[in-house]
C-alpha cells in the first residue's frame, strides 16, 4: 500500500510554493458532476466529442487548459455552465470571462470549436458572480486532492457565505497541477494560483485583507506571467501589500543564460491613476530551495525542481500620473 502523500512530503522539507502557476491563455471550464476518473476527460459523463476535442488541444499543444469543475448544484440542473476565460494582451488584470449556459454537457465539443475558430455563440449570459473560485478535489488523480482538497471546499462555502460575498462562486474542480500544494486553488478571473490553505488565510485572500506576509507560505503565482518571473511579483506584493491586485501588470524575459541558472526579468505595472512603472532584476537560481523530490503521490522517481531568488531589484523608469486641483 502506497502510504506515501505528496502533500505532507512538501510541507515538511519546506518547499516554497512560488512559481508553480501554470501559464495558459485559455481556460475552458466544462461543469460535469463527479464522479471524475484519473484522466478527468475519461469520466463517466463526459461525451466522446469533447474528449476527442481535448485530445486534439493536446496533440497541437495548444495553450488551452481543458477542467471539469461542479458545485453542489450539478447533479440538480438540466443546464451545463461554460466557462471561458481568455488571457488579455499587454497590461492586464488577469483574464476575461465569457460564460454560456447550454443544454447539455453533448453540446460542449461543438460549441467550443467554434469559438476557437473566432466563431462568435448567441448564447452568452451575464452573471453577478464576477469570481470564481476553483479548488483541486480530484482524488483519483491524486489522493492529497482527496484528503486535502474536499475538507477544505466544504469549509470554504461556509467561509464565503459568513463573509456575505454574493460575487463568489467556489468549484470543485479536476487536476490543475500542484497536487503537493494541497489544498490549491485558482482564483479567476485574476488567475492566480495558491496552495497550502487553510480557512484563514482564504479569508484574506477574498477580502484582500490582513497581514500580506500570509501570500509568502500559500502564493504559488500569477498565471499570467512565466513561472521563473512568478517570484518577482510575489517580492512586489509583499512590499506594495494587498493594492498590488488593483495594479495591472505584463513581465518578460530579457535574457537567459543557457544552464537556465541565472534570468534577467522585467516586470511593469500600472496603477489605477495611471501611473506606470517598471523593475529588472537578476533572478538567481536558489542551490537551497532547488531540490530533488516526488513532486506526486504516484510518482515512481524524483524530479528536479528548480526555484529562483530575486537579486538586484531595481527601478528602470516610472512614469507618474498627478491630478491638478
Amino acid at each position: 500500500m502506497n502510504t506515501f502523500f505528496c502533500s505532507d512530503y512538501s510541507r515538511q522539507i519546506g518547499e516554497d510554493v512560488i512559481g508553480s502557476a501554470t501559464n495558459y491563455q485559455t481556460y475552458v471550464l466544462v461543469e460535469c458532476p463527479p464522479p471524475w476518473g484519473s484522466e478527468s476527460f475519461n469520466s463517466k459523463w463526459v461525451p466522446e466529442n469533447l474528449r476527442f476535442l481535448v485530445e486534439e488541444v493536446k496533440r497541437a499543444r495548444l495553450p488551452i487548459s481543458f477542467l471539469l469543475i461542479a458545485n453542489d448544484s450539478s447533479h440538480k440542473v438540466d443546464i451545463t455552465t461554460l466557462l471561458i476565460y481568455q488571457k488579455q494582451e499587454g497590461l492586464s488584470n488577469g483574464y476575461r470571462k465569457e460564460e454560456f449556459k447550454l443544454e447539455n454537457i453533448e453540446q460542449v465539443a461543438n460549441f467550443v470549436r467554434k469559438y476557437l475558430r473566432g466563431i462568435s455563440p448567441k448564447s452568452e449570459v451575464e452573471t453577478s458572480a464576477t469570481r470564481d473560485i476553483l479548488v483541486c478535489t480530484h482524488g483519483s488523480h491524486d489522493k492529497c486532492c482527496a484528503r486535502y482538497g474536499n475538507p477544505f471546499y466544504f469549509h470554504a462555502t461556509d467561509t464565503i457565505a459568513n463573509l456575505d460575498l454574493d460575487n463568489v462562486r467556489l468549484w470543485k474542480s479536476t487536476h490543475f497541477g500542484g497536487h503537493r500544494f494541497a489544498p490549491t486553488a485558482i482564483d479567476l478571473p485574476e488567475g492566480r494560483y495558491y496552495g497550502l490553505l487553510d480557512q484563514d488565510t482564504f479569508s484574506s485572500i477574498l477580502t484582500r485583507t490582513g497581514d500580506i506576509q500570509c501570500l509568502n507560505k500559500v502564493y504559488r503565482g500569477w498565471g499570467i506571467l512565466p513561472t521563473a518571473l512568478q517570484v518577482l511579483e510575489r517580492e512586489l506584493i509583499l512590499s506594495h501589500g494587498w493594492d498590488w491586485f488593483n495594479y495591472k501588470v505584463v513581465g518578460k524575459i530579457l535574457e537567459q543564460s543557457l544552464d537556465n541558472n541565472t534570468i534577467l526579468a522585467e516586470l511593469s505595472y500600472e496603477k489605477p491613476s495611471g501611473s506606470l512603472y517598471t523593475y529588472q532584476a537578476k533572478l538567481v537560481k536558489d542551490a537551497v530551495k532547488s531540490q530533488e523530490m516526488r513532486t506526486s503521490c504516484n510518482a515512481l522517481q524524483q524530479s528536479v525542481v528548480v526555484k529562483y531568488a530575486v537579486e538586484n531589484l531595481y527601478l528602470t523608469s516610472r512614469k507618474v500620473v498627478t491630478y491638478s486641483v
